[in-house]
């Protein structure tokens, strides 16, 4: 098995689940990531029921295998107080590991000497690091199920820099464009006459195999335009580690605002990324100030998007949609910028409330021209603006 997160997770997974008396092999561990990898599973009971049928083979270790699982993927219990035998029962956590004490990690009866079983001999000594090294990736899974839900005005520290590191992983791919060059492909959906033609050469002059050919394709170029004013603070400095990660990954073009936009493609283009953010937070010298949304996007076509940047390209707004000025000049520059990109992607955090709605000001305004309209607030949401990104193929035909 390769060193992978996911493959270290499943590892564990199987260890735990053979500690407590299920048999569980390498090669069914193996076996399971091969699975996960294959379904792709969105829900947690998907996973569950694919770690079932993977690694279980009797039904009378039913109650021992949900016990481990919910254990390890639906962070019910304290992972702390696993470090012995997972066999015997054990009790529910009221309180996270980083709050308890250390004495209260063991549980009640068990000494310094008790025997802690292996992979491969159960009831044998392990090392405490093989246990906490354990303990440590299937407690940075169960953290990270917690964080996805949660909005990333309302996370601490700690949280935040998790979520930095979830964010350099996201898979960002760039939405495709056709190009009117072509090339064969066995299920092409034009026929290549002349090609054909020589082929039934071969055979007589009968046409017996049709060459086909289809349109290939490019990438769109991506420019993300980002609100970094007071409001949107919170989201900010989240939003500009995925336009870093964008600009490295896809070329994008990256811009924010707050009074007067300012383009950071460069800055962020850096391979170091604490210097790249410094050289960020030097350019932008209005974060956190007032928002002129509509100037800004004026600003963006005037200076950059009529000479190409915008032309057919995927235009990422990211803002609460709060503006100080005219919601009229948001409007009038968010119709010019529609007839030059090709798709319009609006994030608002505040989209995420039940209640909302977009019915008075800046968002009003330019709402009659965005293609997509997502939230963006959490983890899960800023998956959601990936998947959006990377099927932006169409476009409104009242935005043409």
């Amino acid at each position: 098995m390769n060193d992978s997160p996911l493959a270290q997770i499943c590892a564990a997974f199987g260890h735990l689940l053979h500690r407590s008396g299920i048999p569980v092999t390498p090669e069914r561990s193996v076996r399971f990531a091969s699975v996960i990898e294959l379904a792709q599973p969105t829900q947690l009971d998907e996973l569950y029921w694919l770690a079932r049928v993977t690694l279980l083979s009797d039904i009378r270790g039913v109650e021992a295998f949900d016990r481990v699982f919910q254990q390890v993927f639906r962070g019910i219990f304290d992972f702390a107080d696993f470090r012995g035998e997972l066999s015997e029962p054990a009790p529910l956590s009221a309180v996270s590991a980083e709050e308890q004490s250390p004495g209260e990690s063991k549980k009640s009866g068990e000494s310094e000497s008790s025997p802690r079983g292996t992979n491969a001999t159960p009831g044998a000594p392990s090392s405490d690091h093989e246990d906490e090294s354990e303990i440590s990736v299937l407690a940075a899974m169960s953290a990270q199920e917690r964080v996805n839900e949660r909005d990333f005005s309302t996370l601490t520290p700690d949280e935040l820099a998790l979520i930095r590191r979830l964010v350099d992983q996201l898979p960002l791919v760039p939405p495709l464009r056709t190009r009117r060059r072509t090339q064969r492909a066995r299920k092409g959906n034009q026929l290549d006459l002349r090609a054909t033609l020589r082929a039934s050469h071969r055979t007589g002059g009968d046409p017996i195999r049709l060459i086909k050919r289809s349109h290939t394709t490019k990438p769109r170029r991506v420019v993300l335009i980002a609100d970094v004013s007071g409001s949107m603070e919170p989201y900010a400095r989240i939003y500009l580690h995925l336009m870093r990660g964008a600009v490295q990954a896809l070329g994008a073009e990256a811009f924010v605002f707050a009074t007067h936009l300012t383009r950071l493609t460069r800055p962020l283009a850096t391979s170091q990324p604490d210097l790249a953010y410094k050289k960020a937070a030097d350019a932008a010298t209005d974060w956190s100030g007032g928002t002129r949304i509509g100037s800004s996007i004026k600003t963006f076509i005037d200076d950059f998007g009529r000479r190409g940047i915008a032309r057919g390209a995927v235009v990422v707004i990211v803002s609460d949609g709060w503006e100080i000025e005219d919601p009229e000049i948001l409007a009038t520059h968010m119709a010019r910028l529609s007839r030059l990109s090709h798709h319009i992607i609006w994030v608002n955090p505040r989209k995420a409330v039940t209640s909302y709605q977009p019915l008075v000001g800046g968002m009003a305004a330019a709402l009659p021209y965005v293609d997509t309209f997502v939230s963006g607030h959490s983890m899960n949401a800023l998956n959601e603006v990936m998947g959006a990104i990377a099927g932006a193929s169409e476009r409104r035909v009242a935005a043409c």
